[in-house]
């Protein structure tokens, strides 16, 4: 009789497969609201995971109390500066967009200044290359800049207006981040046992998931933190206004490889320098190549290593498109989709060369 069950299961095996596909479907379907608090849950306690074993072990057995002293230390690391930020943005970006309404900052009159400090080849270099125009050209950066300061102030007040909303999806994160850190192992090797792959594959595929989950946000989060951070507090120190703005600006194109924050600090240089501040302009420009910038040269490679780096063309894509698929939350499951993505074809690369190697010792 036990061997009568195999024979008969064909069927039932196929029906079991589409019954867990809609189920799944479904499933996700219910929990979409919350897919961008479920994957902070996630990532939280991937990265917070290290931290929670070495309080385990300082407290054995004591699970609950591991984990909840770890999702503290993520409230008052994390959460706490996250919203204080965020508050603190609200009030600048608003005060910027309304000095620029009123015209207290006269975005003309400063274009003016550096149109006339330039050079007259570098003027027709420019009209050489169809940027006679500086009227239209003034108008075209002015709306950019207020339509920028316009979107960010609309998205922020986003989150103040849906204030139950917000909180809301901020408990469920910490709630999962809780469960996560304490049955966390427990849980991954649930998933273990039911992908349909060989042991050695599975816990491969597993490992390099979590790898490059801290690869990714060590390689992006924390590298654009630290450059908007520094980058912000050069400007503050330079008495250059909005220096929050600033180094938030610095923090999101920092995402861009290769150029990133030089698009906002090397035009603020080069404006300092024209209008007569060549002190501060030098200072800036200095600054920028040689400390800002070298944040991503020397403490992205550290932090991420050279196994689990992605390129950063790919990481440039997979950004971009992710913040045009899933707003905020894209800057992370854009990259991290590429990282698994890569982690997989990485997997079966390693699969099928082995497989030809066994396959050619054979004959």
């Amino acid at each position: 009789m036990s061997e009568s069950k195999p024979s008969a299961s064909g069927l039932e095996w196929n029906f079991l497969l589409v019954l867990l596909a809609i189920v799944t479907l479904a499933f996700a379907w219910l929990i979409e609201p919350f897919l961008g608090a479920i994957l902070w849950g996630i990532i939280l306690a991937v990265l917070f995971m290290p931290l929670n074993k070495r309080i385990l072990g300082l407290l054995p057995g004591r699970t609950n109390s591991a984990a909840l002293l770890t999702l503290i230390t993520i409230i008052v690391l994390v959460i706490a500066p996250a919203i204080m930020l965020a508050i603190a943005l609200v009030d600048e970006a608003s005060g910027v967009y309304e000095r620029l309404r009123s015209g207290e900052i006269d975005f003309a009159r400063a274009f003016a200044a550096v149109e006339n400090a330039l050079p007259s080849w570098m003027r027709e270099q420019l009209e050489a290359y169809g940027f006679a125009d500086t009227a239209s050209i003034r108008e075209r950066l002015y709306a950019g800049v207020t339509g920028v300061l316009e979107f960010l102030i609309s998205q922020l007040f986003k989150i103040g207006q849906g204030a139950i909303s917000f909180f809301l999806a901020l408990g469920v994160t910490l709630y999962l981040t809780f469960f996560l850190l304490r049955d966390g192992d427990t849980l991954a090797q649930k998933i273990e046992t039911a992908i349909p792959l060989h042991a050695q594959q599975r816990q491969s595929l597993l490992n390099k998931f979590v790898v490059v989950i801290r690869a990714t946000i060590n390689g992006t989060m924390v590298v654009a933190i630290m450059q908007g951070a520094i980058g912000g507090f050069i400007f503050y120190m330079l008495d250059i206004p909005g220096a929050l703005l600033w180094g938030v600006f610095m923090g999101f194109l920092s995402l861009i490889p290769a150029v990133g924050t030089a698009l906002v600090w090397a035009p603020v240089a080069v404006y300092l320098i024209v209008t007569g501040s060549v002190l501060e302009g030098v200072i800036l420009g200095l600054c920028g190549v040689f400390i800002i910038s070298m944040v991503d040269n020397v403490v992205r490679p550290i932090m991420v290593g050279r196994e689990t780096r992605i390129p950063d063309y790919i990481i440039l894509i997979t950004t971009l498109s992710g913040l045009q698929l899933f707003g905020f939350n894209g800057i992370i499951i854009g990259p991290l989709l590429a990282a698994v993505f890569l982690a997989v074809w990485s997997i079966f690369a390693e699969t099928h060369g082995k497989e030809e190697i066994a396959v050619s010792d054979k004959s």
